[in-house]
């Protein structure tokens, strides 16, 4: 008999192999552009081609997934704090 697991992390995102919804978006979307490449272009270096595309697509949006901070390029905490303004105009003076 099959058993079932009680899914307890209803806060996590939900995923489609292994991507979330918006990234296998992304995938489906260009599977269907590479399906429509393949049929208007018949050739096997194509074929071959759009399959390793899509293939290092989906390894790389499965990376990207595992570690979110690849897209991260800005630091999180500045380096100092200050109640000082950014900007260079004194409204003080006028």
């Amino acid at each position: 008999m099959k058993k079932y697991e009680v899914y307890k992390n209803i806060r996590k995102r939900a995923m489609i192999m292994g991507l979330p919804i918006s990234l296998f978006a992304l995938m489906v979307t260009a599977i269907i552009g590479s399906l429509l490449f393949i049929i208007f272009s018949f050739s096997v270096m194509v074929i071959i081609g759009v399959f390793l595309f899509n293939a290092i697509l989906y390894i790389v949006l499965t990376h990207v997934t595992k570690n979110p901070s690849l897209w991260q390029l800005k630091k999180v905490f500045p380096k100092t704090i200050s109640n000082k303004r950014q900007n260079q105009l004194d409204y003080e003076d006028y």
